[in-house]
């Protein structure tokens, strides 16, 4: 299934039509799909800035609308839209003067490469600040519940800054028999102290760190009336108006202050092994997750399930499981220490918590807990039962942002292995490979690179002229978790928005060398097309690289040929050109691919000498029209008047295979002929 690509909302501030596609064929190939206006006076630009997008692009070229001018009308609008300026030339001068206006950037015509690279920051730039405005939004909201329930709390909260009272709720004026929050405004705290416990108070407050600190203070508070009750004040640190402060919270003594501080112990534990119970280790759990954030303290986390524990508790009873639980609790806090937070987090499940320790450095005490573990006979009530542990263990690190991931993390190293008495440790390809099966292409090609999982097909390219050559076309496939094969233009187009395309080029070109090595040795002499994408097209170091891969696999270099998409001949021409002669250098050919569907396809042959030239498929498609028959020997007689070699690909019927020889084609391919196979195995000779 194929994962939707936002499209960027583009808006561009330019005269010239052919600029303005040029400019969407470098989104487009860059991976990124577009959605374009294109203006070219201030009337336009008014009407269009009634749409929402995402970048504007302005050239020094529109007279009629020039970047100031469109400034000017984008900042009178108050509209977060990200504005680059194309310049004539790479002048710093230009550059300074349009970022002193208000532009984000400022790129020379030809920066190509550049454009793309700045565009990708303004959209992330502005992706951040939309998110942000969002959430500021979500904040405003949450802060307005927060002061309803402040408001309506049964306990008496106040916020103090510096000893001031700056907040007060109901049940806090009502406490102190005052009769509105207002009476409370600039009045000091140790004004509601009883005069016996005011010294104490102020030596609290002295030592009492308000940044990080949670403290309480027994005291006894007095009301207007002069009369005193006895208090306990809880002291912890607070935001309120965005400004730092103290949250007060006072909970009058009772006669059952005992019985609540017991009850509050009771509720965090679990009744059966006395350990943390779940609620609280989440607490535990979200307290080292912002340390690791703010701090840089890893922890390491353990999620330990009790192997057959359906079986045990059949066997043993209720009464049984749960005195093998809390004998296990026992073996846990023995085995892991002291320093080491514990938990129950389900039926058959505990939670070991490892403050400033990495998983693998909590490696050997959980190993050593499994071993001592299956060797121990537990007595329960009068039995001996034996079982064992399966531990997933995950770090907590300053890119965990929730709780719940780190936790989930564990449980699937610890489940996914599908057997019992094992302890794994979380590995990040764990998690792409779950965002791969959920449909994520760009985890799927991280994944398959990881796993060497793409696969090599073979398609025969056959000559129309009696030549003997034995030549295929290489076309690399991917399969996703369910098994079906992912659109090669939707994973590729993934893996270049992604920046993976360098990676996945090195991939084919090692495995169809490797491959072709192979198939070359049981003495045929074949030659392979390799398609390279645009990232390899600017990558400097593929010829020396390709260069020591030949030398290695000890092929000749006129086996390989490096086909490159006419579309990205033309948007990286220079780059091209100076591939090509590099290849040749090397012996190697290169052809040109989906040849025909630029606005002058044979302007890019005078820079670039390719010995091939593919044409596109759409041509085969529509040669049932005398019309198009006719352009397409056009085309192939100019092709061969410069001596290059024709390919037509997508022969799908016997039907165009007379057309195709009339014309003068080298070379066809084409399901009618064979399909994309794993092997090369085409038959050549049945075509002499």
């Amino acid at each position: 299934m194929a994962i939707e690509r936002k499209a960027v909302r583009l808006l561009i501030l330019e005269e010239s039509q052919n600029e303005a596609e040029r400019i969407v064929s470098l989104f487009r190939n860059a991976g990124m799909p577009t959605r374009v206006h294109r203006v070219s006076d201030p009337e336009a630009l008014a009407e269009a800035l009634g749409n929402v997008w995402d970048l504007c692009i302005a050239s020094y070229e529109c007279e009629n609308l020039q970047p100031l001018a469109a400034l000017r009308m984008l900042q009178k609008a108050e509209r977060d839209l990200p504005f680059i300026q194309i310049v004539a030339e790479n002048d710093p001068c230009l550059v300074v003067e349009a970022l002193q206006q208000g532009a984000q950037d400022a790129i020379a015509k030809e920066e190509d490469e550049l454009l793309i690279l700045v565009a990708r920051r303004e959209l992330a730039s502005l992706a951040e600040r939309r998110a942000r405005r969002t959430a500021e939004i979500a904040l405003q909201e949450a802060e307005k519940r927060c002061q309803l329930l402040l408001d309506s709390s049964m306990d008496a909260i106040a916020y103090v800054h510096d000893g001031m009272h700056i907040y007060a709720n109901r049940a806090y004026v009502k406490l102190f028999g005052y009769s509105i929050a207002d009476d409370f405004e600039g009045l000091p705290m140790t004004d509601l102290i009883a005069a016996k416990d005011q010294a104490a108070f102020k030596e609290f407050l002295r030592s009492y760190r308000s940044e990080t600190d949670s403290a309480d203070f027994q005291c006894s508070g007095i009301n207007t009336e002069g009369e005193s009750f006895e208090a306990r004040l809880n002291f912890s640190p607070a935001t309120y108006d965005g400004e730092p402060c103290v949250q007060v919270v006072i909970r009058t003594e009772s006669d059952n202050a005992e019985l609540e501080e017991k009850l509050k112990a009771i509720s965090n534990l679990d009744s059966v092994t006395g350990l943390n119970n779940r609620r609280r280790f989440l607490e535990l759990l979200d307290n080292a997750t912002e340390k690791s954030i703010n701090n840089g303290e890893n922890a390491s986390l353990a999620y330990i399930r009790l192997d057959d524990y359906n079986r045990h508790a059949a066997e043993l009873g209720m009464a049984g499981i749960d005195s093998l639980l809390a004998s296990m609790a026992d073996m846990l806090s023995q085995s892991l220490g002291e320093d080491t937070l514990l938990a129950r987090l389900a039926d058959d499940v505990f939670c070991a918590l490892k403050p400033a320790t990495t998983p693998e450095q909590h490696k050997p005490a959980l190993e050593a807990l499994l071993k001592n573990v299956e060797n121990k006979l537990f007595e329960v009530d009068g039995r001996t039962a034996q079982t064992t542990l399966s531990i997933g263990v995950a770090c907590i690190n300053e890119k965990t942002t929730k709780a719940v991931e780190v936790l989930d993390r564990a449980r699937r190293s610890c489940e996914e292995q599908g057997k019992s008495n094992h302890l794994h440790i979380h590995n990040p390809i764990d998690d792409l490979a779950a965002s791969a099966s959920r449909g994520d292409q760009v985890a799927m090609v991280k994944h398959a690179l990881e796993t060497n999982s793409f696969r090599l097909l073979f398609q025969p390219i056959i000559s129309l002229r009696g030549d003997s050559e034995e030549l295929y076309e290489v076309l690399v496939r991917l399969l996703d978790p369910q098994g079906e094969e992912v659109a090669p233009n939707d994973f590729i187009s993934a893996a270049i928005s992604a920046g993976l395309a360098e990676k996945l080029d090195r991939w084919v070109l090692i495995n169809a060398i490797k491959m072709l090595a192979q198939h070359r040795a049981k003495g045929h002499k074949t030659c392979l097309f390799i398609h390279l994408t645009s990232a390899s097209l600017q990558d400097a170091s593929l010829l020396p690289w390709l260069t020591m891969a030949l030398k290695a696999a000890k092929l000749p270099p006129g086996s390989l040929v490096f086909q490159i998409r006419e579309t990205d001949a033309v948007t990286y021409l220079k780059q091209v050109k100076a591939l090509v002669e590099g290849l040749h250098a090397l012996q190697c050919k290169a052809a040109l691919g989906q040849f025909g569907c630029t606005v002058n396809p044979f302007n890019t042959l005078k820079h670039v000498n390719v010995d091939f030239v593919k044409i596109d498929g759409s041509f085969t498609s529509e040669l049932h029209d005398q019309e198009q028959q006719e352009n397409l020997k056009s085309m192939l007689s100019n092709l061969h008047g410069q001596s290059k070699l024709s390919i037509v690909p997508f022969v799908e019927s016997a039907s165009v295979l007379s057309v195709l020889w009339q014309a003068g084609v080298n070379y066809i391919q084409g399901h009618y002929l064979q399909g994309p196979t794993t092997a090369m195995d085409y038959d050549f000779s049945a075509n002499d």
